[in-house]
């Protein structure tokens, strides 16, 4: 029998992130379809997943070892590689090649979307906190990007990134879920540990409230 190696892949700051954010992204496409009152909830939402972003590149420089950028960031070589099956295990711990590219993607559009809503305007009931800092031109723009466009290219991203999930279980019977619960994974090869202790915990605590304050100071002192 192989020997089993238990690894803490994923940190308890980095889980927190992963599942906060999934609740408000959801939270926030509904509240954006159910208008009216629950638009004060959609800008609250906005705000949360702001703050929550600001963490996450952060993080992606300071956190544990699985979390940070470096860990992930593939040559296109690699990531064709991956494509024909030709992974160096070691690529497979984390995100693999093309984990990766769904996360920049993920992470770079929800970037757009909130940009966008800052500046938006829908001229009945909900207005972005900065959209009076802009021209009328770059508001409209903003403004259907965000309810037009934004919108459907994220619920598009986030349903391959369920679907791929759901492939990856269902072809190569490789739980994605659970790591992002527990932290670990258990690997037929030796790899390295997330730093996962109070310290870096307390750090990542520091880091939310610095930029939850930050965002709160944007949205007061510029809107």
């Amino acid at each position: 029998m192989s020997q089993k190696y238990v690894v803490r892949v994923w940190d308890a700051p980095t889980r927190l992130f992963h599942w906060a954010l999934t609740v408000c992204v959801v939270a926030a496409v509904i509240t954006a379809q159910v208008g009216g009152a629950a638009m004060d909830w959609h800008f609250r939402l906005g705000y949360a997943i702001l703050t929550l972003l600001m963490f996450r590149l952060i993080w992606g420089l300071v956190g544990g070892h699985w979390s940070r950028f470096r860990a992930f960031m593939y040559r296109p070589g690699q990531v064709l590689a991956h494509l024909k099956g030709q992974t160096d295990p070691q690529q497979t711990v984390g995100h693999n090649p093309v984990g990766a590219l769904s996360v920049f993607a993920l992470m770079g559009f929800l970037a757009l979307q909130l940009v966008s809503g800052l500046f938006s305007d829908d001229e009945i009931s909900a207005t972005g906190p900065l959209a009076s800092l802009a021209s009328s031109t770059w508001v409209a723009n903003a403004t259907y990007y965000h309810a037009e466009v934004g919108k459907l290219i994220l619920i598009a991203l986030v349903t391959l990134h369920v679907l791929a999930i759901a492939l990856y279980f269902l072809k190569k019977r490789e739980n994605l879920v659970r790591p992002m619960v527990t932290g670990d994974k258990t690997l037929e090869f030796a790899a390295p540990d997330s730093e996962d202790n109070a310290q870096s915990r307390i750090k990542a605590a520091l880091i939310t409230s610095a930029c939850a304050l930050l965002v709160w100071a944007l949205v007061r002192w510029l809107g």
